[in-house]
């Protein structure tokens, strides 16, 4: 049996729609071996698909199918650390368990690039399935066969807050939020801005971020589905954030600010307590630079 480790995703970084994400240090734990049979069990309180229409078996059988190799089945245990269908990359982290965990047992015959293009084709876009495998912060073009990555590795005295909200937030329901056309000026202010946020991150500009993390296509239409989403946001640049956007289709808001921010929680927790969000969770993270590891037992 091998035992995988997948980082959560933060994708968007506000103005990077479907190109830009990052890994953090909270991870999904799968166990996974050949079987006559298929077994998928979860190892906490998370409830997961049990059938061969689980997204970690249906990614491990892609990569047997393409192979040419006969599967009866898998065992498959799943803890599951990320919060899903909360913007941090869960379903992301299925397919790259998946895929990964196959591609280890059949003896790798699957390049990283190539299992870059295989999540994405899975997913649909390789904003989180990118940087789950790869770790660091990405970025990521997509062309419908083949994936264009650079991934950078931030080594910065940072912290990630992830606010949490207590319900959930389909991906289906908040791109259908988002408008069928956009104008001329706001391409071009969203492209100026995803541009300048990952050059600022790793250059240690972090005056910019604020800036850079502003964008017009997807958070003025997703914010409105978070109950006191724009308050929170506010809240965040009021005690000391550098940049704070709408984790992937969120509804998680994401807070970056220095490692030495030592009462940002506190004070963001009191304003949630003053909203009455009191099932809100706050999550001091950081960067995972390792991306996507396998262990064999």
């Amino acid at each position: 049996m091998i035992k995988i480790k997948i980082p959560a995703t933060s994708a968007n970084l506000g103005a990077g729609f479907d190109s830009l994400g990052l890994a953090v240090n909270l991870y999904n734990y799968v166990y996974m071996e050949e079987s006559d049979t298929t077994l998928i069990t979860s190892l906490d309180q998370t409830e997961v698909p049990s059938g061969e229409d689980n997204l970690v078996f249906v990614s491990a059988k892609k990569v047997y199918d393409l192979c040419g190799k006969p599967l009866k089945g898998l065992r498959i245990r799943q803890k599951n650390d990320i919060p899903m269908t909360r913007g941090l990359g869960s379903s992301s982290a299925c397919i790259i368990a998946g895929l990964v965990g196959a591609n280890h047992m059949l003896g790798k015959p699957f390049s990283v690039d190539e299992l870059v293009d295989l999540a994405a084709e899975i997913e649909g876009h390789p904003d989180n399935t990118t940087p789950a495998l790869l770790g660091g912060i990405v970025t990521s073009v997509y062309d419908g066969k083949e994936v264009r990555w650079v991934k950078q590795e931030v080594h910065r005295d940072l912290f990630f807050y992830a606010i949490i909200p207590d319900f959930e937030l389909k991906t289906e329901t908040a791109r259908a939020a988002l408008p069928q056309k956009i104008d001329f000026k706001d391409a071009v202010f969203n492209l100026s801005r995803a541009a300048l946020f990952s050059a600022s991150l790793l250059q240690g500009k972090y005056e910019n971020l604020r800036v850079a993390a502003d964008d017009c296509l997807q958070q003025p239409y997703r914010i409105p589905m978070i109950k006191c989403g724009k308050e929170i946001l506010d809240a965040t640049y009021k005690f000391g954030s550098y940049a704070s956007y709408i984790s992937g289709a969120g509804p998680t808001i994401m807070a970056i600010t220095a490692e030495d921010n030592h009462f940002f929680a506190m004070n963001i927790r009191e304003t949630l307590d003053q909203y009455k969000l009191y099932g809100y969770r706050i999550m001091q993270l950081s960067i995972d630079n390792c991306g996507t590891q396998v262990f064999s037992d």
